[in-house]
């Protein structure tokens, strides 16, 4: 019983300090290294004074690579934010581009900054929304992006159209009770009252290097959508996780009966298992993570994205994963030319996993 009790108070104690205390001091330490990290830019045109040429609805687009290298589904993202009508400005971590992923983005972009990778996104998100000196009078919608995600699958437009700042003043794709309520931050848009706001300007005035993603998810991602919160602001989800978790199939959670889905076939169990897990943690009121264990109900709503871990890394050991292909045939497939970048990206970065 002693050994027990002293294993469960030594393994408590080792995650507080590895989880809680450790990324807390290093975060202290960090921060005080100066967030600015704009190594050189390149702008399509400049207005006087240097200020560079922009649209009213803006995306700045965070990117890294060890190689300075611009993967093709990235390359297809930022071009489809560009055809639907944005201007953008790629903002890398990586502190090179390479010559010919340069060549490509700039036929897309509004700007390319090259900044050193310190701060990770939001490191990358504050310096260019000051260097870009956002909102500007014309300032309609700001965008924040990354290269997290494979895609888009499904027309942009189309989910751009849904955006609606009459009904709440910035959305998500998706949204995720996980530590505390956040929208998720791979693609999140922005109404011109919350780009004016007090609260908008000293949120990113307080962005600073964290080396720890856990810590830094906690501030800023976390952090981002409860000061909008607690600032009055609505925030919303296209694809909200309540709507979600309702579409779990019902039919999978029944034993084997006459009619029913054959269980003798591995795919079939595969997804039993999954839709028992799933609705186990809604039971229980367990925060689930929607990129990767809703991604079946997400791509049958019409979801544009697939977020890159869990194709290459699966993570929480999603059992069905392997279906994405037929589920994305199953739902209307997807735009023209979007699945090849994705499949040479797994075949770039799979390990001892067939795709």
């Amino acid at each position: 019983m002693l050994r027990r009790v002293g294993g469960y108070l030594i393994r408590r104690t080792y995650l507080a300090i590895r989880y809680n205390f450790l990324p807390r001091v290093g975060h202290e330490l960090v921060k005080r290294r100066r967030p600015e990290r704009l190594l050189s830019e390149w702008a399509m045109a400049t207005e006087p004074g240097g200020l560079i040429t922009l649209g009213p609805k803006v995306c700045v687009f965070v990117h890294w690579d060890g190689a300075g290298d611009v993967r093709p589904h990235v390359l297809n993202q930022v071009q489809s934010l560009a055809e639907a009508g944005l201007s953008v400005v790629f903002v890398t971590n990586a502190g090179k581009l390479l010559p010919g992923p340069m060549a490509r983005l700039q036929t897309m972009c509004a700007a390319i900054l090259i900044r050193g990778n310190v701060g990770y996104d939001f490191g990358a998100w504050r310096e260019g929304l000051g260097r870009l000196a956002l909102p500007r009078p014309d300032t309609a919608m700001v965008v924040i992006a990354n290269d997290s995600v494979y895609g888009p699958v499904r027309s942009l437009a189309s989910v751009l159209g849904r955006i609606d700042f009459g009904v709440a003043d910035v959305w998500g794709c998706t949204d995720s009770w996980q530590h505390r309520y956040h929208l998720q931050s791979y693609f999140m848009a922005f109404s011109p009252a919350v780009l004016r706001s007090p609260v908008w300007s000293a949120f990113w005035a307080d962005v600073r290097p964290t080396w720890s993603k856990g810590w830094l998810i906690r501030l800023y991602e976390v952090g981002l959508t409860q000061a909008l919160l607690k600032a009055g602001f609505r925030c919303r989800a296209i694809w909200p996780y309540q709507a979600l978790v309702r579409d779990i199939d019902a039919e999978l959670l029944m034993d084997h009966k006459e009619g029913g889905p054959n269980l003798a076939d591995p795919a079939i169990r595969a997804r039993q298992v999954h839709a028992r897990r799933l609705r186990a943690a809604v039971v229980e009121r367990v925060a689930l993570n929607p990129t990767s264990d809703l991604w079946r109900q997400l791509l049958s709503a019409g979801y544009p994205f697939i977020k890159r871990e869990l194709l290459r890394d699966n993570p929480t050991r999603v059992p069905d994963v392997a279906e994405w292909r037929s589920v994305l045939a199953d739902t209307g497939g997807c735009v023209r030319g979007a699945l090849g970048p994705i499949e040479l990206d797994l075949q770039r970065t799979l390990k001892n996993r067939a795709p």
